[in-house]
């Protein structure tokens, strides 16, 4: 048996191909695994659990076929469906857990992270996440209607995009001694992450000690997966269109 972790599938209408790679990953090779993980940003834009798009119905008929056959499935909130909550886990069967997360995986010490914290050069960024996890500011959100919603989501990924073009590569990637931190402050040698959008094994030393980050990528053009056994994780990623 093995344990399976996927992110950054970016769900939504703009990329049907996506989804439906993601319900024949969801139907054809989930019902085989321990577990499931999905480590964030499951979709492009979610705009809270009363507004389901009908874009995101095939996927999360997907995870209800699969919590229905028994294999557990968690998701971690990601910079675009941090939204994601007790409606989104009924319609599933899905458990949301919050990062951090420390798992024992086959006898290993294994850390997950959407990733985006680790990302502490991007100073901007940061500043944005602080304030839309802030409760306050999800409470204005949410009363506001479907397609106040909608337009605001709209602007932030716009503006996402322009701030994106315009920062070097390198800001946007993780910051190693903030992975490192992070690592020693939970007493793992193993973190898996996603965000970024850049599939790696990297392999560490923390204080003496092996250790390992693995890095998830999109399914834009990646298709990026990761599975898990007592023999090791194997890190599968590939481009397609």
């Amino acid at each position: 048996m093995s344990t399976l972790f996927i992110a950054d599938t970016h769900l939504g209408g703009e990329h049907p191909a996506i989804s439906r790679r993601f319900v024949e990953f969801i139907d054809n090779e989930a019902p085989t695994a321990e577990a499931l993980y999905i480590l964030g940003d499951l979709f492009e834009v979610w705009i809270g659990d009363d507004a389901v798009q009908d874009e995101h119905r095939a996927a999360l008929q997907a995870l209800r076929r699969l919590s229905d056959t028994g294999v557990p499935t968690y998701l971690l909130h990601g910079n675009r469906d941090f939204l994601l909550g007790q409606g989104f886990e009924a319609l599933t069967g899905c458990q949301l857990i919050q990062e951090p997360v420390v798992i024992d995986l086959y006898g290993t010490r294994t850390l997950l992270l959407h990733g985006d914290t680790l990302c502490s050069d991007d100073v901007d960024y940061q500043k944005m996440r602080s304030q839309l996890r802030n409760p306050a500011w999800q409470q204005q959100f949410l009363s506001a209607s479907i397609e106040q919603r909608l337009a605001i989501a709209n602007q932030y990924r716009s503006e996402s995009r322009s701030r994106i073009r315009e920062k070097p590569d390198a800001i946007m990637d993780v910051n190693r001694d903030t992975v490192i931190e992070t690592m020693r402050a939970h007493g793992v040698t193993r973190l898996i992450h996603g965000h970024t959008h850049r599939p790696a094994v990297h392999d560490l030393e923390i204080d003496g000690q092996p250790a390992q980050r693995i890095v998830l990528g999109d399914w834009y053009s990646q298709n990026s997966s990761l599975k898990c056994d007592a023999s090791g994780c194997y890190l599968n990623h590939s481009n397609e269109d």
